[in-house]
């Protein structure tokens, strides 16, 4: 199991408790570098945009961002494999 897998699993089993940095690698990862500040995470096979406000004193995130880019991957992951 890689390292992004254990990440997703780890934050998946607790999105209250995540770091802006390991959420970061793991858009970086699915979703490309951001496009500026504002962490907007945009892919052709998602409808809608995932917005993290980036902040330079945030250690965590919010919970709701956290669902929002869960919701984002794994939906990623069921149009690849199907």
């Amino acid at each position: 199991m890689s390292s992004i897998e254990k990440l997703l699993k780890a934050i998946a089993a607790n999105p209250k408790d995540v770091r802006f940095s390991d959420l970061d690698r793991l858009c970086t990862h699915y979703f490309g570098k951001p496009r500026n500040k504002t962490m907007s995470i945009k892919h052709p096979g998602l409808e809608t945009p995932v917005l993290i406000s980036k902040k330079v004193k945030m250690e965590k995130t919010k919970t709701y961002q956290v669902k929002q880019v869960l919701a984002a991957i794994y939906k990623l992951k069921d149009k690849n494999n199907g």
